[in-house]
């Protein structure tokens, strides 16, 4: 990246009007001005920057991919431990049982937007090692539920807490890395969903043998939750707020690591809550494009994970077999995702492209198993090739991240995606009137075949296949105007890295490009 050092005719001085924004204050500056103010004279080392960056991948992204696995395992133990009595020592009956997964995704949803404030106001590593210990309190209290009631309410809080997770990353991912090596990062922390899915049936099955003590159920609680308590109580004092304060890099380093991302054009955190960007957020088409985009995505996850053992019991295979038969699409997810990450950052502006694959990979999968004859065997790999989803819509979270200026409109903005997320894995597993088109979307397996089921996937897989072109178009239409509206009036690469840094937005920062 060339210097970014500001001459007389580029500097932005602290009354310039910002076009559908107030005048610019001290309010508006990054929180990292102070450090990149002092350091924007000096050009960036390139050597340098590369050996920082090392730096945050060995800390912030290995603790993230940690963080994640855990986060994963949490949040299913429920579905491991519904095979070791889970059910008769908590008396559930009926859809009590379905209800318990929902209960996870309504906290998730209720306490979005009360986590994006916190994540906003308050030093993000601290409040998220914070609530990854909560998190883990509320997991290991979980044996002591004895009713429905108990352990709906313990389910709840679990999602309440864990809510603050994906976009605490995203948010992370946006203030450590520039927009180039944010799609490998994403799916590289992402990615261990496969991880956890390939491992999570063996750890139920390894639990399954012991036979002293507790009932079977409540030891992988224990056990879980004591790990995620002691790692939350780690990452306290490992995982960083930000760049400028982060005690693993050095004071050079530091301003290097802002200095980088400053030329995302986007700043990198801001503590002020601006009302002119939440309504931004709510007139941009881009927030709801992806809002549909994510609660399609979500409404076949219920036939893909949730139910997986219970589908691919359906194929013939025993209980140990069913469990080895998860381990091919914890594969495609792990290996899918990086190889996703990894085209997007190798060829930038290939974003959307790697979602379209993505999701015509799940429409095949989805179309094999709505087609093929219940006893083909084909169904299992048409199963497998439907883990593919979490590839398009972890690459979602990039045009959060990169796409998204304005601190608090990218909160907000990742508030309202991840509501759209719990309202599709909600929908998923909540049965509806058939008469209704929503049932049609919104059913769970539950007929000869899981034929019903089959088909909402490849209808939800069809919409967001279509929102993935609506969203390409839209971006790529504002890219078109601004580019003649740059040939028009030219307007500078530093000053908008300059206004990126006063928490402009992409509405109003006539430098900012979407990136495809």
């Amino acid at each position: 990246m060339a210097s970014t050092k500001l001459d007389e005719k580029t500097s932005i001085s602290e009354d310039i009007t910002i076009s559908g924004s107030p005048n610019v204050t001290p309010e508006s500056l990054d929180d990292n001005y102070g450090l990149y103010k002092s350091t924007r004279d000096v050009a960036l080392d390139h050597t340098e920057a590369r050996k920082v960056l090392k730096k945050i991948d060995l800390r912030v992204l290995s603790i993230l991919m940690v963080t994640y696995v855990l986060q994963y395992l949490d949040k299913n133990c429920v579905n491991i431990a519904s095979v070791y009595g889970l059910k008769k020592d908590t008396h559930l009956k009926g859809q009590d049982y379905s209800w318990l997964t929902s209960m996870f995704y309504i906290g998730y949803l209720v306490f979005q937007f009360p986590f994006g404030y916190l994540l906003q106001h308050f030093p993000t590593g601290r409040l998220l090692s914070l609530t990854i210990i909560a998190w883990g309190v509320v997991l290991i209290t979980t044996p002591a539920c004895t009713s429905f009631a108990g352990i709906a309410t313990n389910r709840f809080f679990l999602g309440a807490l864990e809510s603050a997770i994906n976009p605490g990353f995203v948010l992370l991912i946006s203030m450590f890395y520039t927009t180039g090596e944010q799609p490998l990062r994403i799916e590289a922390y992402y990615s261990t969903i496969g991880i956890a899915t390939m491992f999570s049936g063996l750890i139920g099955y390894a639990v399954g043998h012991i036979n002293t003590g507790l009932s079977k159920w409540q030891y992988i609680f224990l056990i879980f939750g004591a790990i995620t308590i002691s790692w939350g109580i780690l990452i306290f004092f490992l995982l960083p707020d930000s760049p400028s304060t982060t005690r693993f890099l050095s004071t050079r380093e530091r301003a290097v690591a802002v200095e980088r991302v400053a030329a995302n054009r986007q700043g990198i955190k801001n503590l002020t809550f601006k009302m002119y960007q939440a309504k931004q957020m709510i007139l941009d088409p881009k927030t709801w494009i992806l809002f549909i985009m994510a609660l399609s995505s979500q409404i076949p996850t219920a036939a893909v994970t949730s139910f997986a053992s219970i589908n691919i019991a359906s194929f013939g295979f025993d209980t140990l077999g069913t469990q080895y038969m998860l381990i091919p699409g914890g594969a495609v997810q792990l290996f899918g995702m990086l190889l996703g990450g990894w085209v997007a950052t190798r060829w930038p502006g290939t974003r959307c492209v790697v979602m379209v694959v993505a999701n015509t990979i799940c429409i095949i999968g989805s179309g094999l198993l709505v087609g093929l004859p219940a006893d083909n065997k084909g169904r299992l790999v048409a199963l497998w090739l439907c883990y593919s989803q979490n590839l398009g819509f972890s690459m979602s979270l990039t045009m959060i991240s990169s796409n998204v200026a304005g601190y608090t409109k990218k909160q907000l903005t990742a508030a309202v995606i991840f509501i759209g997320w719990c309202a599709g894995n909600i929908a998923a597993r909540r049965r509806s009137s058939p008469k209704k088109l929503v049932s049609l979307i919104s059913m769970i397996p539950r007929i000869s075949g899981y034929h019903t089921a089959y088909l909402a996937m490849l209808i939800a897989y069809s919409i967001k296949l279509v929102m993935v072109f609506v969203l390409y178009i839209h971006m790529y239409m504002f890219n078109r105007k601004r580019d003649r509206e740059q040939a028009a009036t030219p307007f500078d690469e530093k000053e908008a890295i300059e206004l990126g840094m006063h928490d402009a937005t992409e509405f109003d920062n006539k430098g900012f490009r979407y990136i495809l």
